[in-house]
């Protein structure tokens, strides 16, 4: 089996993240502070249970290999019997006309010792070596179990992230709206609008109450589901940084990604390993045709209580035997044919997921790295919009805009600072995607994306409401 490095770093400790994340959290955690990426992921790798039913199935996996050994290893068998026997001779018999006795009580008892060796048995060293690619086969599904936790614990911790700046864009949003009410109503008071301009203004901060409402709702249902993936419940968690480093992916050659992933990705291992599976199948179907040579040895021991016979009776025997399947009515060449049909779906199975990789880490390259220019542009657009609602303000102010002029000059701005902050956790999660694509998705990279996260600023599962 080709990459023996690779299963012996994901059979470790059931895979380096669970010490490696261990070890950080009781590095950097401090006590009664929010959670940050590395203590929740630490909670998922313990709790998950999907990744418990995983780790179960592999336990399973590994005693088939026990199974499997225990065919290649000698066989001892005892029996025992104890009988009563009643014998009954009619008159006519042989033993009537001689005197012997008509019918006869006794008891009697016998114990028989066999062992068996096999010497030569193809399909069992067959079953062996699947039992042992399937284990290779289960350790890199464990591992992609354990990266896709991974992946979706980050995607969800980013995704209460993106829920609460988007939820701090309405609320601003709201405040806005709600003081250009309040001049709206008190320029009409006095006479100096019309009362649809007050209407524009009442409906247009409604609709930004509406949104802030269903943004608080976001925020709490995404903190739920990072409860289901870790099966813990947490108050708080630490923001990102605004300093966090937007850079293209490293290394900078989409082909390197490539590469990398056709070498770590323990989806494409895992099925690069059950195009193994399937290989032994077919010995496994092929070896019905061969001999099968066996040693064997055995011992019986037998006594009764019947008077006329004294002493026991006792045999032993030791040989060896060859059995060979002459005609099994077409079951062995239907079989050689199912397993051959099963190994060519197996490689299609391979060959289907190396496309499917291939193309995900090309796409996934090709967002990250335009993730650069998107969030610098977003920026650019917050800056933007601010100057266009002060000119659509000062505008209103000599009569030139109306009010409707400034209700969407204000959406305008407080749209772009949503989506300037849904594009900053968006190229997190593509290069946290990008990662695990890759096979490349460890306790370092986790730990950097940790060191954007500041203790200082933290979110909460209960928002606050809004300033009046």
């Amino acid at each position: 089996m080709k990459h023996t490095a690779l299963l012996t770093r994901y059979r470790r400790h059931r895979w380096p993240y669970r010490a490696g994340v261990l070890t950080v959290v009781s590095l950097l955690a401090g006590p009664a502070s929010a959670a940050d990426l590395l203590t929740i992921s630490h909670d998922a790798l313990e709790h998950n249970s999907t990744l418990a039913s995983a780790r179960a199935q592999s336990g399973g996996v590994q005693a088939g290999i026990d199974l499997a050994r225990a065919d290649l290893r000698p066989q001892l068998e005892a029996s025992g019997e104890i009988t009563h026997d009643r014998q009954y001779e009619s008159p006519g018999s042989s033993l009537a006309g001689t005197g012997g006795r008509q019918d006869e009580d006794y008891n009697g008892a016998a114990l028989t010792l066999a062992a068996t060796q096999a010497l030569y048995d193809a399909r069992n060293g067959a079953e062996l070596e699947r039992a042992e690619r399937q284990l290779d086969q289960q350790t890199y599904r464990l591992a992609a179990t354990e990266q896709q936790v991974l992946v979706d614990v980050g995607s969800a911790y980013f995704d209460i992230l993106r829920a609460h700046a988007i939820l701090e864009a309405r609320r601003a949003q709201e405040r806005a709206i709600g003081r250009q009410l309040e001049q709206a109503q008190e320029q009409f008071d006095v006479g100096l609008i019309a009362i649809t301009e007050v209407e524009e203004a009442r409906a247009s901060f409604d609709q930004s109450r509406a949104d802030r409402i269903a943004a608080e709702n976001d925020l709490q249902v995404s903190f739920e589901t990072l409860e289901r993936l870790t099966g813990q419940r947490y108050d708080s968690i630490d923001a990102l940084q605004d300093a966090m480093p937007v850079n293209p992916p490293a290394p900078t050659r989409r082909d390197a990604w490539v590469d990398l992933a056709m070498d770590n990705s323990p989806l494409v291992l895992a099925s690069q390993a059950g195009v193994e599976v399937s290989e032994d199948a077919v010995d496994i179907a092929r070896a019905q045709r061969l001999p099968v040579v066996e040693a064997f040895a055995s011992y019986q021991f037998s006594d009764d209580d019947r008077e006329e016979l004294d002493g026991h009776t006792s045999a032993s025997q030791v040989g060896a035997r060859v059995s060979l399947p002459l005609y099994t009515g077409g079951r062995t060449s239907a079989g050689i044919r199912q397993s051959t049909y099963a190994l060519e779906a197996s490689q299609y199975d391979l060959e289907d997921r190396r496309r499917e990789t291939i193309r995900r880490v090309r796409s996934l390259f090709t967002q990250v790295h335009n993730d650069v220019a998107t969030v610098e542009a977003r920026a650019q657009a917050i800056v933007s919009n601010q100057s266009a609602l002060e000119a659509t303000r000062a505008g209103y102010e000599v009569g030139t805009r109306n009010i409707v002029d400034v209700l969407n000059a204000e959406q305008n701005l407080y749209d772009a600072v949503a989506a300037h902050a849904e594009a900053r956790l968006d190229h997190v999660i593509n290069r946290l995607n990008l990662h695990q694509q890759a096979g490349s998705l460890d306790i370092d990279f986790l730990a950097t994306l940790n060191g954007w996260l500041t203790a200082e600023a933290t979110v909460s599962v209960s928002p606050s409401a809004p300033d009046a």
